[in-house]
């Protein structure tokens, strides 16, 4: 009795193993110009992070004055390993560029067909010629604030929330005892003397490390958020009861009128919800004080109104308004040094892993920040958001 099968005799009999080709390593050369954005202090790699990448044999190109603003000189990074030169194109040449703030289009002009470029993308701020003209070059693209962590988490969006956060009671401490607008008020709590008020409005991130900042200062603490999820983890995170509450209107009103400072620090899926009306902060105390942490996606306050590093502040109401967008700028090195502590892991593991496509082939987080790959447009959000062909990289790189 003969027996079908749908395999043939050849494919019946043991087949060797196949087994995994070894990684090889790539060596990495890595430009990093100098930021030209507006107000733009910080860089991507602090010298000891370019004294490790260049003792695994990897190449550092600096423009010449690239650190200076976050207090790095030319020789600190020349004593790491790094190569210095004045000519902005020949950086631009590297096939890696690395770059706080996004290209601009004269930048991606410079660049080499092909090549890297890792650095913030600030959708909010973005154009579609932006992504049209990375794809002209078929250039790949990596946002740093897209990258996952094992947890689920962006260390890069996270690392610089808890700046913001820590930030942003420093300054109101600044501006309540500024001489030609404060109210000589000192941000703590005195023996015998009541103790500063402060409503932060938003539990993330960014709350939590104002609030762990405004209580280290012995001030009276109010959270508000709508989710009680995030309340609930804000408190498990301080390890110390304040008072929270969901946003509603009279509780809200009532505490703005007795605080001393606000911190604006809502997010939302576009724009940021106005959560404080003007009607609300003109109940607010004379010389209160405001820093909209939230300006960069338009602020949570109906009265904020983008200022600058320069111009910082603007007085509304009787109250002190501070919304400066891209605080962690103010404390350049600072930021730096959390940039740099995010991204050098990752450059290694490129070069051990072969280059950035075997890279986001074993690295998901890595590859989540991937935003086009050799020209083609892989975040589905950009590119509904502006229109663009799509392709999934999951299906391209596997």
């Amino acid at each position: 009795m003969s027996i079908t099968t749908p395999f043939t005799k050849q494919q019946l009999l043991p087949q060797e193993e196949m087994l995994e080709i070894a990684k090889h390593k790539s060596e990495l050369f890595i430009g990093i110009p100098k930021e030209t954005s507006y107000q733009e202090k910080r860089i991507c790699l602090t010298p000891d992070a370019v004294n490790s990448l260049t003792s695994h044999g990897h190449r550092v190109l600096m423009e010449s004055g690239s650190g200076q603003s976050s207090s790095y000189t030319d020789k600190e990074y020349s004593e790491a390993g790094a190569e210095i030169t004045s000519d902005t194109k020949k950086v631009f040449g590297c096939p890696i560029i690395l770059k706080v703030e996004p290209l601009t289009l004269e930048e991606i002009e410079m660049m080499n067909p092909q090549s890297l470029i890792i650095s913030a993308i600030q959708l909010k701020t973005q154009k579609k010629s932006y992504f049209e003209a990375l794809a002209k070059k078929k250039i790949t693209g990596l946002a740093f604030e897209f990258i996952k962590d094992v947890d689920g988490s962006y260390p890069a969006v996270k690392s610089l929330s808890e700046i913001a956060g820590t930030a942003s009671i420093f300054i109101a401490a600044e501006l309540m005892i500024n001489q030609k607008f404060g109210k000589g008020l000192l941000l703590g709590n005195i023996t015998g003397v009541p103790p500063t008020e402060i409503v932060i409005l938003g539990a993330g991130t960014v709350a939590q490390f104002a609030a762990q900042t405004a209580i280290g200062l012995g001030a009276s603490v109010k959270v508000f958020d709508n989710s009680i999820t995030k309340l609930r983890r804000l408190q498990n995170n301080l390890n110390h009861r304040v008072f929270t509450s969901t946003i509603q209107h009279k509780t809200l009103l009532k505490a703005l009128m007795r605080c001393d400072v606000a911190i604006g620090a809502m997010r939302g899926k576009n724009r940021c919800p106005i959560v404080v009306t003007e009607t609300m902060v003109e109940h607010m105390k004379k010389g209160a004080v405001i820093v909209d942490v939230s300006i960069d996606t338009g602020g949570c306050f109906e009265t904020s109104e983008v200022t600058t590093h320069e111009k910082p502040t603007f007085i509304k109401n009787n109250v002190i308004h501070y919304c400066v967008p891209n605080i962690p700028s103010r404390y350049s090195k600072t930021a730096s040094l959390s940039i740099s502590n995010i991204l050098t892991p990752y450059l290694i593991q490129i070069a051990d892993d072969g280059g950035i496509e075997s890279a986001i082939r074993r690295d998901d987080g890595l590859k989540n920040g991937i935003y086009t790959y050799h020209g083609l447009h892989t975040n589905k959000s950009i590119a509904e958001w502006f229109d663009l062909t799509y392709r999934d990289i999951n299906l391209i790189v596997f």
